[in-house]
């Protein structure tokens, strides 16, 4: 075993999955005693995997499906999941990475206010939800496959990216560009940016959300995230440019304030 490493198993002593809170417990008592590289096993579903963990110099690798809410609260490991995630990965993180070797589903990365997401595969609703950023943190949520409805619904700041991409056996190939992300994107917008690597219809825009020109500085600034993600996952990065890449952005800081009743307020 190498130094500082030290790995979990998730079931207990008769193969049944571990409680969340034990699991939980001897995931931040190995950070606390020194573990720098802490290996779970055998996941079967356990909420809560690093909450409010905060040791920037830990990795945690996860083997199995991480339960709803994981990395809730993260400020500052790395966690990797070689597997799926359930829902709410990333709830309100403010720091450290999340990678996930398939996909991660609904409400990932809700009220996220820094960190990074990379996620391989695909996601489901709500992805990006009340995301925000101040000063110089923004998080970054990175989707390799598809989404679901209502990506960055009411999104504040940061970055959320769906790049249309099937990645499986060493092998990546575009999935169709009208299928990379579904209606309602980017509803109730008022901050941040989306970019999608496919079609963008007019009527597949949320409220407030309008198609933008995609410029020098968002290549500049998109280049170094998806060559991270493209590192991760082991992908040619010239992959990713075979396609354009449309911008989302809010066009108003206040999308429902026309709703609003002045009287009232």
């Amino acid at each position: 075993m190498a130094e500082h490493e030290i790995t979990i198993d998730a079931l207990d002593k008769d193969g049944n999955p571990l409680r969340y809170w034990v699991l939980n417990e001897k995931i931040h008592d190995a950070a606390d005693s020194g573990a720098k590289h802490i290996i779970v096993k055998d996941v079967l579903g356990q909420r809560f995997i690093a909450d409010c963990m905060e040791h920037s110099d830990v990795k945690i690798d996860i083997h199995g499906t991480p339960g709803n809410d994981l990395g809730v609260f993260l400020s500052g490991p790395t966690i990797e999941v070689f597997g799926s995630c359930e829902d709410q990965t990333g709830n309100t993180m403010n720091a450290g990475t999340i990678i996930v070797h398939g996909n991660a589903w609904d409400v990932t990365g809700l009220a996220a206010r820094n960190g990074k997401i990379f996620v391989r595969g695909d996601g489901g609703y709500r992805i990006g939800i009340h995301m925000k950023e101040y000063l110089e943190q923004k998080p970054i949520i990175v989707y390799g496959g598809q989404v679901k409805e209502f990506f960055g619904e009411y999104m504040a700041g940061g970055i959320l990216v769906a790049l249309g991409l099937r990645i499986r056996n060493g092998s990546v190939e575009d999935v169709s560009a009208k299928e990379v992300v579904r209606g309602s994107i980017g509803s109730g917008i008022h901050g941040g940016t989306i970019y999608i690597r496919g079609e963008v219809p007019e009527h597949a825009l949320g409220v407030s959300a309008t198609l933008c020109s995609f410029t020098e500085d968002d290549l500049s600034l998109l280049t170094p995230i998806l060559e991270e993600f493209c590192e991760y996952f082991d992908i040619p990065i010239e992959k990713i440019w075979e396609r354009e890449i449309k911008k989302i952005a809010p066009s108003s800081s206040r999308p429902y304030g026309s709703y609003y009743n002045p009287r009232t307020v």
